[in-house]
């Protein structure tokens, strides 16, 4: 980029990435920090993709038997503690209320009436969705069960920033038993493979898919799945995890069944949830200069509408033109359902308008003007390629007929994009042994490292302390993987990503 070239956003990416992504979402309008240290809130404009994210997910849980259902915000301290390894995890995160009311006193109010058992601010659901499953299932007959909740979790945050780490958060968790524990483990693998659908169909983010090693699983868990996408500078951001638990937290909680044979067992659970990071992953990953650019497919506008009025009598046929081009692309139908069109009639600058849609991400916007009209032309700009570069259509039913195919081709070209900077920024290492060399490199982007890798817990722990490294995942084999070619195999070793993370 020219030096002198204007920017909507600053510092740019180069300058100061972590201030970039900051005053990106400020100026896209998505969200800010709350009077609360650690919590956020999500403006109308960042909410809606989540509301696009819970749409999508609900559709495919429902395709794969799974139940929506809400459990309680308050987890008895006493469930926590069935689980050793659970306790240990969440234990320096969790908020607890210990108090049943406030009084005034001395001029302030206080906490008064100690509870007789102290309450967990939901960290996680296992333990109480558990404690249900006792209850509910009693024969093989009741199983396998699947639930889903969309909730909001509480896990104290000292270094909070807006989508990626907040002491309060949105997410789904999913939790199912299973009779066997191969049935559950490939319900683990099928919910991961949902997310990689997701992360790449919807959000155009191409991922490493894999397992975390034994000291970075989910505390309890037998094997936590994951996967791992690279942000623009090199960082890795984890977007989702899937566990199968065996049957530790069945056991915990005395999730037991009667089989055919009429002996009882215990179930093998599951759990897997994404949040509302993956919202920051798509800022990363796909933002430029000019503030944020989303997929099609999870942006809250696909198409706006622009009417550039100048106060002259041709401003009533701008404004009819711009209305009749809205009903018929309202008419148009993208990724299952119709096109989110919008026509902005705001009174400003059409100018102000336009780059208000650029900083946005509005994957498509038209501006149509009173020499548009004389022309017979109909002016679109791809929120993917450069701001002026414009690509004219003769009417209204002609660009309505290519609507589709544009919105495709513009989730087409954002996928690409981070694939080829996140293969033109991998390092291919031979042995662990080239790693801190990598490493002791500083520079923008950060490096990443594909490395063949047999878990060794001292390791882990050095590359984490002198160089704020961590093996992201051990790769799946058995997954979409675009760098984990034969090439790139060393015997019986299996791959791992290294890098910094979010």
């Amino acid at each position: 980029m020219a030096g002198n070239e204007k920017t909507a956003v600053q510092p740019t990416r180069m300058q100061d990435f972590p201030a970039w992504y900051q005053e990106v979402i400020r100026v896209a309008d998505l969200a800010e920090h709350a009077p609360v240290r650690g919590c956020m809130i999500i403006k109308p404009y960042g909410y809606a993709l989540w509301e696009n994210t819970r749409n999508w997910f609900d559709k495919e849980f429902q395709k794969r038997g799974v139940q929506n259902a809400y459990f309680p915000l308050f987890i008895p301290l006493s469930f926590l503690q069935r689980e050793a390894e659970h306790v240990a995890g969440f234990a320096k995160e969790v908020a607890v209320v210990t108090h049943s009311r406030l009084v005034m006193s001395e001029g302030g109010l206080v906490p008064a009436d100690p509870l007789e058992e102290p309450l967990i601010v939901r960290p996680t659901s296992e333990m109480i969705i558990g404690d249900s499953f006792a209850k509910w299932i009693q024969s093989h007959r009741d199983l396998p069960l699947k639930i889903n909740q969309w909730a909001n979790v509480v896990r104290w945050e000292m270094r909070p920033r807006l989508f990626l780490r907040t002491s309060e958060f949105l997410w789904q968790e999913g939790h199912t038993a299973h009779a066997s524990g191969d049935e559950a483990r490939a319900t683990a693998l099928e919910m991961l493979e949902v997310y990689r659908e997701f992360a790449e169909e919807v959000l155009a983010i191409p991922v490493f898919a894999g397992r975390k090693t034994e000291s970075e699983k989910f505390p309890g868990a037998e094997t936590t799945y994951t996967l791992e996408a690279i942000m623009q500078d090199g960082k890795a951001l984890q977007l989702c995890t899937s566990h199968y638990m065996g049957t530790n937290f069945a056991q915990a909680q005395s999730i037991r069944f009667q089989d055919a044979d009429e002996n009882l067992s215990f179930a093998h659970t599951t759990s897997w949830g994404l949040t509302t990071r993956t919202i920051g992953a798509a800022i990363m990953v796909h933002g430029d200069d000019n503030g944020v650019r989303f997929p099609p497919k999870i942006a809250p506008i696909q198409v706006m509408i622009i009417p550039f009025l100048l106060g002259k009598e041709e401003d009533g046929a701008v404004l009819d033109a711009a209305r009749a081009l809205l009903q018929v692309l309202s008419g148009t139908s993208y990724f299952e359902g119709p096109v989110r069109v919008r026509l902005d009639e705001r009174e400003m600058r059409a100018g102000d308008k336009s780059w208000d849609a650029v900083k946005k991400g509005i994957p498509i916007r038209i501006e149509v003007g009173a020499r548009d009209l004389q022309e017979k032309r109909i002016p679109v700009y791809l929120r993917n390629r450069e701001k002026r570069d414009v690509i004219y259509f003769p009417d209204n039913e002609t660009l309505a007929g290519k609507l589709s195919s544009l919105l495709e081709e513009i989730h087409a070209d954002l996928y690409q994009r981070a694939v080829s900077y996140r293969e033109k920024y991998a390092v291919i290492a031979s042995d662990v042994s080239d790693i801190e060399q990598i490493f002791k490199v500083e520079g923008f982007p950060n490096p990443f490292v594909l490395a063949p890798y047999k878990e060794d817990r001292n390791f882990e722990e050095v590359i984490r302390t002198q160089f704020g490294v961590t093996i992201r995942c051990i790769l799946h084999k058995n997954l979409p993987l675009s760098l984990n070619s034969t090439n790139n195999r060393s015997g019986d070793r299996e791959q791992a990503i290294f890098a910094r993370s979010y």
